[in-house]
């Protein structure tokens, strides 16, 4: 998987846009970012997810999840996109969207 993947999976959701987020692709809805490409250390991408996600992801054991502490307190998982399978990433893509769009893109997405 890589970044065009995610951009594709996200494509479908609406209302997506690509933008840039500290400097890095990313994307957001309705100006709110849920995933970034984190070029500036380990190329990681970073998904928006809840305190209790990341808390479960990283329990897994699963080596595609990884945190730093600069994340630490903050509902963000680095994803390792060599790692990860692609239906999973999917899920949690569309899980980082529906954090952050509102609710009205919500229930045209779900309707």
């Amino acid at each position: 998987m890589n970044w065009d993947d995610v951009v594709r999976i996200a494509s479908a959701l609406p209302e997506v846009e690509e933008s840039t987020w500290f400097r890095t692709p990313s994307l957001k809805v309705r100006g709110k970012g849920f995933a970034r490409l984190r070029t500036e250390a380990e190329g990681l991408l970073v998904l928006m997810c809840s305190l209790e996600e990341k808390e479960a992801l990283l329990a897994s054991g699963d080596p595609a999840f990884t945190t730093t502490p600069h994340y630490d307190g903050y509902g963000a998982i680095l994803v390792d996109l060599d790692r990860i399978d692609p239906q999973q990433l999917a899920e949690l893509v569309e899980e980082a969207w529906r954090r952050k769009a509102p609710a009205t893109v919500r229930r045209k997405h779900d309707t």
